[in-house]
């Protein structure tokens, strides 16, 4: 019998014109950059595991901002099911901690070339076009 699929979030953080990335410490996809964010624990709802989550990796505090989408992804690593985040900023320098290898800001195109990850890109990028978007 195969696992079950794993419920997971991600929040892709803004200071300014600025997106947070960490370059993860373990598989899958070790030593890659990515956003911050990992696995729902039971009794957690997707907001405390995401902003959880990104204090463990990297110290920092924001707040969620909104929904970018809900992304799957089935490989030889699994099922995974992940809700990704827009968030904000509110204090905090990066300190690469937990899961993490490195964390820092990046410029949103740079970040969007560190990515290897095209579903990681995909929430960068509509991360990016809603913040440019006039109410």
């Amino acid at each position: 019998m195969k696992d079950l699929p794993r419920i997971s979030v991600g929040l892709v953080v803004w200071r300014a014109d600025e997106v947070l990335l960490i370059r993860r410490a373990n598989p899958p996809y070790q030593g890659c950059w990515s956003i911050p964010g990992g696995k729902v624990e039971f009794g957690e709802t997707l907001h405390e595991a995401a902003l959880r989550e990104l204090r463990e990796e990297t110290g920092i505090e924001a707040a969620i901002e909104g929904l970018i989408d809900v992304f799957e992804s089935i490989t030889e690593h699994g099922h995974y099911v992940m809700a990704d985040y827009s968030a904000r900023w509110r204090s905090g320098e990066p300190q690469a901690g937990d899961d993490a290898l490195e964390a820092a800001f990046f410029p949103f195109a740079k970040a969007s070339e560190k990515v290897s990850w095209d579903i990681t890109r995909t929430a960068l990028q509509q991360s990016a076009g809603r913040r440019t978007q006039k109410p």
